[in-house]
């Protein structure tokens, strides 16, 4: 059981004591960022610990520094340095929990890995469906788009079929010491933290102008990587016109657009390229009619995809707003989680 000291995978491992599997609690060691004082890995290990203290399982920590670094953190600083959106999350999901973790746990004897992700599986006689979690309003489905029926086979997830509030009912009723534990914020390896903040350690930004739909200078950003299709807070343009909304970066000319008008963040019928596809189960017979998601918690959007030579061709038809290249795009048929990709 990957525990990570929040409350939800501590109530997923007394959910699996109760039900009658022998569990192990295992704790990942998360990369420690050199510059600024961002990780609280620590304190959430003791958190981790006593929860399994409590629950009466066994307890391991494995180290995973060095695979973060590597495979999550130096991915998401690379895109952002190249103007891109990427989500760290899935990538930690992919590499990390449903990769490494995976491996290991096999490795050492386990039958199954379990998580406390808000998501479901529909067994079936040769594959599984992967569902999206009861709570609408904490489904963790979007983040797991590059998993496989390889992966599926081993995976449990105990609270996707629990609201939050049963969850922390649970907690109590278990008497687990993190109950009242506030849900985690932040970046999944080194926890609560302003992204730019971190981000202005890594990157190799400049300042320079932000320009608005008249050509005109309406203020002064702090580097291009660090800002995102249809951002409106942190832009810092106090001529008292706004909001502003950023509509799209010059990555050679050092320059940030805006505008006034969100509607110009809307993108009808637009056609977009999705590389780095994966799908759940079998890919859908093309041309298909999906929903899809472009970031968490978003909303479901009607499209078309259409296979070609370079990836998928995706017609949003319904309008998007502030498509963002690097973005996870989640394709959906109902409750079902189909797969997904990373927008051109």
């Amino acid at each position: 059981m990957a525990l990570s000291g929040g409350v939800d995978s501590s109530v997923a491992a007394a959910l699996l004591k109760q039900a009658g599997y022998q569990v192990t609690g295992v704790f990942f060691k998360p990369w420690q960022p050199e510059r600024g004082a961002f990780c609280n890995w620590k304190e959430e290990r003791q958190v981790a610990l006593a929860a399994a203290t409590a629950l009466d399982i066994p307890f391991k920590t494995w180290d995973f520094s060095k695979e973060y670094k590597t495979w999550v953190a130096d991915y998401m600083i690379n895109a952002y340095q190249h103007g891109l959106t990427p989500n760290p999350d899935v990538m930690c999901n992919k590499e990390i929990k449903f990769g490494l973790f995976l491996k290991r746990a096999l490795k050492e004897g386990a039958e199954l890995i379990a998580t406390g992700h808000y998501a479901r599986l529909g067994r079936e006689m040769t594959n599984s469906k992967l569902l999206k979690g009861i709570d609408e309003n904490k489904d963790q489905s979007y983040f797991l788009w590059t998993l496989t029926q390889k992966q599926l086979k081993y995976v449990l997830f105990p609270v996707g079929d629990l609201t939050k509030p049963d969850v922390r009912k649970l907690a109590k009723k278990f008497k687990l010491p993190n109950y009242a534990k506030k849900d985690s914020q932040g970046i999944c390896f080194i926890g609560p933290v302003v992204l730019r903040e971190f981000l202005k350690h890594y990157l190799k930004a400049k300042t320079g102008k932000i320009i608005n739909d008249n050509g005109l200078a309406v203020g002064q950003h702090d580097g291009v990587q660090l800002y995102t299709i249809g951002q409106r807070h942190g832009l810092n343009i106090g001529n008292g016109q706004g909001p502003y909304f950023v509509t799209h970066k010059d990555l050679k000319k050092n320059i940030v657009y805006v505008t006034t008008d969100s509607k110009k963040l809307d993108q009808l019928s637009k056609k977009v390229l999705v590389k780095t596809v994966s799908w759940v189960g079998e890919a859908p017979k093309f041309p298909a009619k999906v929903s899809a998601m472009i970031r968490y918690r978003g909303e479901l959007i009607p499209v078309s995809i259409n296979k070609t030579i370079n990836g998928l061709a995706v017609d949003f038809l319904k309008p998007a707003r502030a498509l963002a290249s690097g973005q996870s795009i989640v394709f959906y048929k109902g409750q079902e989680l189909l797969g997904g990709g990373i927008l051109e």
